[in-house]
């Protein structure tokens, strides 16, 4: 077939109908062979896509609802619905906001505003019920793959569901002797329907999950530790912890602070000061007076529970310098720091950090899976990329080989066109022969203009220019240290002037930025965008406050954005820049983490508002401890710090 093409002659120009129809058939066969080939190679990468869409159904629901059921399928279109799911999001979220605003007040005291939102959760038990029963009939329970509750996100739902409806049953049936407060505090779980519907929070917890799992058996190696000087606290320090110094004559206790004392060796031995003995005064110390302990009892180890408490405040390094000494104070100071420094050593020090190590072994095996990944993907699309190339030069190879008749009619087109080409040009040169005034004034202009913007290029990208406006930063940032407060008058006007200054500086350079670079590639980089932001903000802050359009709080405020001068280095110093762009870059990719971190806070601060709150009041002539859970700003500082270990048994003991 070939050798009778290379035969024939070209048709004449006047026939283009068999070479219009020539040259389709030549096309369609290469895109059919072409197409063809790539179906070969590839149906392997679409055929699991198209599996993954595939939702799995049972064909009956609750035994009795097939597919083409009219209620079952109205169920599906619901649950399927964006809407829908927007709405249960929405009253997750309108949920979370009213257990935030009820207020918790002690020995079962309520107000109109709680009494509002107790009547408003029977809407949101309502809603929540609905859509458990809207998923279940679209879906089925339990006895087949894919139903609800083979899902663990559907089961959690489910669980709070149900916790909701019973105890509003219970709360109306009024039964005597049962605390209804006690499952309502389980409301608290609902924020937690967040992750199951916002699919970044479900892979970060999942991936959390997956990281405990190695962490086990670190977890129980600390409880080993704790179990063992547990023991061994309870066997040494059993009861030690009760005595105190009383007076023999009054029984009372002698001092307003009590503390443990001992009767031999090293122990705090009960002396009174030189003023009350020269008065007679006598102390004794005594484990027979109405002093419970240390933090009202709780800090010993008089029975396993309380040591192992004290074991753990212990290893989590806050306040285990007073149990220690406490424990001195009442046995000696010879051999128990023996006890104390071995448990923070091998408790904190040592297991706790292994924590860290075991996590960073974790994330260093997901980070090389994930580049052995990514090799063997970029290995797969070069060999797929080398046999397609190699698939289409064969077939371009064919079309030219069968192509000659198609070159020789297109040489006269393309001399034509050379020549319509040539003419067009000499058109054009005859209207450049009638010079314009204008025309040249403009050419003139941009040549000029071209020239001072190279040079402003030149001078923008320069050693000189960088090292300028590094002076001009640390200068700057001199002038913002210097502010204190009682200052003189003509450092206040000093301040003003420099302000104003480096102003119009750093408005130059950015100017003079997005002249030389043009506005696009200027907007292009980040720290561009930040340096402007900056520039700007200091110009407001300076004209409001030149006006006095602002009250002094405002101003302080936006003059605190003159501080953001100082991060105009890091566009400077290539190093500083590369740290901050990975932090940003990392900032970015914890986003979720942050968010599930903040979700538990919100979940732990409302359920210490509905066990604690209004039960921190403890004598109404003193203000209550600062760290309480009777509101949802104060229980989310609370939770907080906890959560960073600051003075958090403080807060169990109150």
């Amino acid at each position: 077939m070939m050798s009778s093409a290379d035969d024939e002659e070209p048709p004449p120009q006047g026939d283009h109908d068999r070479v219009d129809l020539w040259q389709q058939t030549l096309q369609a066969a290469v895109a059919a062979s072409t197409g063809a080939d790539i179906a070969k190679k590839r149906p392997q990468q679409r055929k699991p896509l198209r599996q993954s869409n595939v939702v799995e159904r049972s064909e009956r629901s609750l035994l009795c609802l097939s597919l083409n059921n009219p209620i079952r399928k109205i169920c599906i279109a619901v649950v399927e619905w964006r809407p829908f799911e927007y709405l249960i999001l929405l009253m997750i979220c309108a949920n979370c906001i009213a257990l935030a605003v009820y207020q918790p007040y002690p020995a079962q005291d309520s107000d109109s505003k709680n009494t509002i939102l107790e009547q408003i959760e029977y809407l949101f038990i309502v809603v929540f019920t609905i859509e458990c029963i809207l998923k279940v009939v679209a879906l089925g329970f339990i006895c087949h793959p894919g139903a609800y509750l083979r899902n663990a996100w559907n089961i959690l739902d489910f669980i709070i569901v149900v916790i909701g409806l019973v105890s509003t049953i219970l709360s109306r049936m009024n039964i005597q002797g049962f605390d209804v407060k006690a499952l309502r505090a389980f409301r608290v779980l609902r924020p937690l329907r967040l992750v199951s519907g916002v699919p970044s929070l479900q892979v970060v917890l999942n991936a959390i999950l997956r990281a405990m799992i190695p962490l086990l058996h670190i977890a129980l190696l600390v409880l080993f530790v704790i179990l063992i000087y547990a023991i061994i606290g309870l066997e040494l320090f059993c009861g030690k912890l009760h005595s105190t110094c009383v007076d023999p004559a009054t029984g009372q206790l002698a001092q307003k602070d009590p503390s443990p004392c001992g009767t031999h060796g090293s122990a705090f031995q009960c002396v009174p000061s030189d003023a009350l003995s020269g008065m007679g005064v006598q102390w004794v110390c005594s484990s027979n007076t109405s002093w419970p302990g240390p933090n009202n009892g709780i800090t010993n180890f008089d029975n396993f529970g309380l040591a192992m408490l004290t074991v753990f405040q212990c290893v989590s390094l806050e306040g285990w310098t007073e149990v220690m000494y406490w424990v001195n104070d009442a046995v000696g100071r010879e051999w128990p720091w023996i006890y104390f420094v071995t448990l923070v050593i091998l408790g904190s020090f040592f297991v706790l950090n292994l924590v860290l190590g075991v996590l960073s072994g974790e994330f260093s095996k997901e980070r090389e899976k994930a580049r052995a990944r990514g090799l063997f993907q970029k290995f797969r699309e070069k060999q797929q990329l080398e046999e397609d190339l190699k698939g289409y030069l064969d077939w371009i190879t064919q079309a030219e080989d069968i192509d000659p008749v198609n070159d020789e009619q297109e040489e006269e087109p393309q001399a034509t066109a050379a020549g319509e080409e040539v003419d067009e040009e000499g058109e054009d040169r005859t209207e450049e022969s009638r010079p314009s005034k204008w025309r040249n004034r403009m050419k003139r202009f941009e040549k000029t203009n071209r020239r001072c913007r190279r040079a402003c290029r030149r001078l923008v990208k320069s050693q000189t220019f960088y090292w300028l406006v590094i002076l001009l930063v640390l200068l700057n940032t001199l002038v913002l240290t210097s502010e204190h407060y009682g200052q003189s008058e003509w450092l206040d006007h000093f301040q003003t002037m420099a302000n104003l200054f480096f102003v119009i500086l750093f408005t130059l350079e950015m100017l003079l930025k997005m002249y030389s670079l043009g506005f696009t590639t200027y907007t292009t980089s980040q720290f561009n965008r930040f340096d402007c932001f900056v520039v700007l903000s200091s110009i407001i802050e300076f004209i409001l406050v030149y006006l006095e359009l602002m009250k002094p709080l405002g101003v302080s405020v936006l003059r605190s954005a003159r501080l953001l001068r100082i991060f105009k280095v890091t566009k400077y110093w290539t190093s500083l820049r590369n740290l901050v762009s990975s932090l940003l870059n990392s900032l970015r990719s914890i986003m979720s983490l942050l968010l599930l971190l903040f979700l538990f806070i919100v979940i732990f601060a409302l359920l210490g508002m509905q066990v604690f709150g209004g039960k921190f009041n403890f004598n109404p002539q003193q203000p209550k401890p600062r760290a309480n859970f009777d509101t949802f700003i104060q229980a989310l500082l609370t939770v907080f710090q906890i959560l960073t270990g600051e003075d958090w048994n403080t807060v169990m003991y109150n």
